[in-house]
């Protein structure tokens, strides 16, 4: 009986072991899971740091570029103005030198028939 007793005495002993073990145990797997979920809350927060850096470079490299291509358009009229303008200008050449060519035609049509005019005075006057 005495052994029974001491048996049973031994088994209650290390059931409450066991008991205050887990409780024991309780507060360190809480600890753990807090800094396991702190880590991992840590980590994403770096991701979305960074995501939100790279996307406020993102924002600025857009205004830089829009800023750019505004500036390439502005000069890109002036350029075409100042194509058309060298556009007109030779358009105006060739109408001066078709102009003197025209004028040249005629001096010489002119000279041609003062020529004839002057070889057919000379021939009349020489009969």
């Amino acid at each position: 009986m005495l052994s029974r007793l001491l048996k049973e005495h031994q088994a209650k002993q290390n059931e409450r072991k066991e008991l205050q073990g887990k409780w024991l145990l309780a507060p360190v797997f809480h600890t753990a899971a807090t800094c396991l979920t702190e880590a991992l809350v840590d980590h994403l927060n770096v991701g979305v740091a960074q995501a939100y850096i790279n996307q406020r470079k993102l924002d600025h490299e857009v205004k830089t570029l829009q800023v750019q291509a505004s500036q390439f358009s502005k000069q890109t009229a002036q350029w075409i103005s100042m194509v058309e303008g060298f556009n007109q200008a030779l358009k105006e050449i060739g109408d001066v030198e078709n102009w003197a060519r025209s004028i040249e035609m005629d001096m010489r049509t002119i000279a041609t028939a003062l020529e004839y005019v002057h070889k057919g005075q000379l021939q009349s006057a020489s009969s």
